[in-house]
C-alpha cells in the first residue's frame, strides 16, 4: 500500500485530502507607475473556505513584491467531491 501511495501524483492526493483548486487574479499597481494597473493570475491547490496556501503567497507578495495589491478576486473548485469515488468490492477477471 505504501508503494501505491509514493507513485500517487501529489496533486491528486491533495484533492483526497480535501483541497481543491483555488484562482486568484491580483491587481496590483506597478511600482515604477504606481497609476498603471497590471494583472497577475496565480493557481494553486488549497483549502476553502480558510485559503491557507493563498494568505501565504499574499503574505510572500506584500513582504517581498514593491507593487501594492489593489484587488484580489478568488475563484475556487473541488475538482474531486465524494460521489465520484467509489470502492470497488468485486472483480472480475477474464484470462
Amino acid at each position: 500500500m505504501a508503494d501505491i501511495v509514493r507513485r500517487t501524483d501529489p496533486a491528486f492526493l491533495r484533492q483526497l485530502q480535501g483541497y481543491g483548486l483555488t484562482t486568484a487574479k491580483l491587481l496590483y499597481h506597478m511600482p515604477d507607475y504606481p497609476h498603471l494597473l497590471q494583472e497577475f493570475i496565480w493557481q494553486d491547490y488549497d483549502q476553502a473556505p480558510d485559503y491557507p496556501v493563498l494568505k501565504r503567497f499574499l503574505a510572500f507578495w506584500k513582504r517581498e513584491i514593491e507593487g501594492a495589491l489593489h484587488t484580489v478576486t478568488i475563484a475556487h473548485q473541488k475538482l474531486i467531491t465524494p460521489a465520484e469515488i467509489r470502492l470497488v468490492d468485486t472483480e472480475f477477471r477474464l484470462n
